[in-house]
């Protein structure tokens, strides 16, 4: 994107809570279920009927609020939100519109606009030539989703990158899974997500006319839309045409977009007041429990990392970040490195990761385990290993796991004994007369010839900082 044009982007997430029933009627909650077998009068919106709301849900949706620093509302409604789909058995959704449950929270720098609750919609399959709803194929609803309990979450337009848009999704995803809310599962969609995207001049404090990409299930999906979105208004608006103001849907395979229909105003959807459900009105009691009850979320955790432990920004945000890496991490802590988290901390986040990665795997789903990786920056710390041996140590331990140490001795990693690498330096000294002058007149890299006959010798066995300080130290520098 050119310097004189940048974007804005917001996103509205929907996140199915977990629960066992619907949120306004008793029918079970079972993903994959054959279809329209979890179905009811009340769901389906049958005459007559009337809902009832899930205590457990709106339970939930305070806790959200709260861990988003949200401030909670004494008393908030629900509304009927009318619209007509196939997948809207009753012809509008039940959720909230002007004053929904919680407001002004923040998470990650990004401000919450709002918190509310709602009911899912059906399930809408499309199938035959296109796929599409509006191609030439059909479409099949199935109504076991629709009535799942949704809290939507609208975040301000604080957000001026894709990749930071993905990262904050991300972010969102540990503070809710830790929160024990919902499994956010975004293939099964658990954790659905809407981006709103905008460009103006850099110079204008007015916002752009925004798009809005629908049903986003994935991050990469996520970043790959809203990078594709901000390339076409960029287009648009660069040839001296403009934005207008619409829904999109981003094709992860072809990586183009699709106008679905024009953008809707709330007007559009006739708001009016759900007669048949009281509002509600948690007392403060309830907003206070609920937030003394509240787990050590990511922010806190990375807090502490920094503060504790002396980690370093980038890496305890990795760590904390991420539910199963920080989990590995403290549990490697725990086994025996709580005198080195750092270095610890740097080989889970750098080597142990990457290694992963490369078997398609996360670090806990490999053969190593905390204890071995933590005994294993212990050998090194120790000096009984260097780096490079390390290195092969927990490739063998990503690999088929075991014990550091007896992999240390099977493969002779080992770094030997001081005493005797102390009498290799001296001898390195004594070969290389004139190495050994230059370090001593202070050309300093000459003491690369020094290292390098010390390494040759050990066969790459020594640590190269402490044959480095041997020099200095026999070189009486």
């Amino acid at each position: 994107m050119s310097a004189e044009l940048v974007p804005t982007i917001g996103l509205e997430i929907h996140v199915q809570l977990l629960t066992r029933t619907k949120m306004f009627c008793g029918c079970e909650l079972e993903f994959g279920a054959e279809p329209n077998v979890h179905t009811c009068p009340v769901c389906l919106g049958h005459p007559g009927t009337l809902p009832v709301p899930n205590e457990q849900a709106i339970e939930s949706a305070i806790r959200i609020a709260v861990a988003l620093g949200c401030e909670v509302a004494p008393r908030s409604g629900f509304h009927r939100k009318n619209y007509f789909y196939p997948d809207l058995p009753k012809g509008y959704q039940i959720s909230q519109f002007d004053v929904p449950l919680a407001t002004a929270g923040r998470l990650g720098g990004v401000r919450i606009h709002r918190v509310h609750l709602e009911e899912d919609a059906a399930k809408l399959s499309h199938v035959g030539e296109t796929g599409r709803i509006h191609g030439s194929g059909a479409s099949l609803v199935d109504f076991n989703r629709g009535g799942t309990p949704l809290v939507e979450i609208v975040t301000e337009p604080d957000i001026d990158d894709p990749a930071a848009a993905r990262e904050w999704l991300a972010l969102l995803r540990t503070t809710l899974r830790q929160l024990g809310v919902s499994d956010v599962n975004m293939e099964e969609g658990s954790l659905r997500c809407d981006a709103n995207v905008s460009i103006r001049p850099a110079a204008s404090p007015e916002l752009g006319v925004k798009t809005e990409l629908k049903n986003m299930n994935s991050f990469r999906y996520l970043e790959r839309g809203v990078e594709a979105e901000i390339a076409r208004q960029r287009e648009i608006v660069e040839s001296g045409g403009a934005v207008e103001q619409e829904t999109l849907h981003f094709d992860p395979a072809g990586g183009t977009l699709t106008p679905l229909r024009s953008k809707e105003y709330a007007h559009d959807y006739r708001y009016f007041p759900e007669p048949d459900l009281a509002p509600v009105a948690p007392s403060a009691a309830a907003v206070d429990a609920a937030r003394a009850s509240l787990p050590e979320l990511p922010e806190q955790r990375r807090d502490r990392y920094e503060a504790d432990l002396g980690l370093k920004p980038e890496v305890a945000r990795r760590l904390a970040f991420d539910a199963s890496l920080a989990a590995f991490f403290e549990e490697a802590v725990t086994a025996g490195s709580a005198s080195a988290p750092a270095a610890l901390a740097n080989w889970i986040t750098g080597d142990l990761v990457a290694l992963a990665r490369e078997r398609g795997l996360e670090p806990a789903a490999t053969a190593a385990t905390p204890a071995a990786v933590a005994a294993l920056v212990g050998l090194l710390a120790a000096g009984e290993v260097n780096r490079g041996g390390a290195r092969e140590v927990l490739e063998v331990l990503v690999r088929d796991g075991g014990e550091p140490a007896a992999i240390v001795d099977r493969l002779d990693l080992g770094a030997g004994d001081p005493d005797e690498l102390a009498a290799i330096v001296k001898r390195a000294i004594e070969e290389d007369a004139d190495a050994a002058a230059k370090v001593r007149a202070g050309e300093g890299k000459a003491i690369g010839a020094l290292v390098g006959a010390v390494m040759r010798e050990t066969r790459g066995k020594a640590d190269g900082g402490e044959v480095t300080r041997l020099i200095r130290e026999q070189l009486d520098l």
